[in-house]
């Protein structure tokens, strides 16, 4: 004869299945979806322009450009949809970022993007003591962390991070 299990352990038993299922989902998302490598560019070099006081910057403040290479490990195409995080120069945090990057990725190719991040000292006041002391090496580390959010159709938007992208030393352009 056959037995026949409770309502509630049926009930159990198929949430748990759900749960099991629901985080193999989204294993599987991240297995399927690689992140983006980030590297510098060979042959682009990064710098740091420090700019004077102005009034909207009474205390100065700085320009950081860094040229990136970004490359995209996946078997398909997608789009390099964003990057939030922040930069720190000799181990000073100094900006916040948001880049609404929108950038299509050819299946396992690369591309070289300017990432552009403006610095007021007045943000960060311990920043302009740390640059005066750079100023005299002519060279700065620094360090891109966040998350990466990529538009990969039809597998989503998958976001990976936070984690450090990028980082290297950059001279100081006067």
């Amino acid at each position: 004869m056959k037995q026949r299990r409770p309502a509630a352990t049926r009930s159990l038993i198929l949430c748990s299945l759900l749960l099991v299922a629901g985080g193999c989902a989204s294993l599987g998302l991240n297995a399927i979806v690689q992140p983006p490598r980030f590297a510098t560019a060979d042959g682009r070099q990064s710098e740091l322009r420090l700019l004077g006081p102005s009034t909207s910057r009474p205390l100065g403040g700085a320009s950081l450009r860094i040229w990136a290479k970004v490359e995209n490990p996946n078997a398909f195409g997608l789009t390099l949809a964003a990057l939030t995080g922040n930069v720190v120069l000799d181990n000073q945090r100094a900006a916040d970022v948001n880049f609404p990057l929108g950038i299509p990725m050819m299946a396992g190719g690369d591309t070289i993007i300017p990432l552009d991040v403006t610095i007021n000292f007045s943000d960060v006041p311990a920043l302009a003591t740390m640059l005066k002391s750079a100023v005299t090496r002519n060279r700065v580390a620094y360090r891109l962390e966040g998350t990466v959010t990529l538009d990969a159709a039809p597998f989503g938007r998958p976001s990976f991070g936070p984690s450090t992208w990028l980082s290297g030393e950059t001279p100081i352009v006067r």
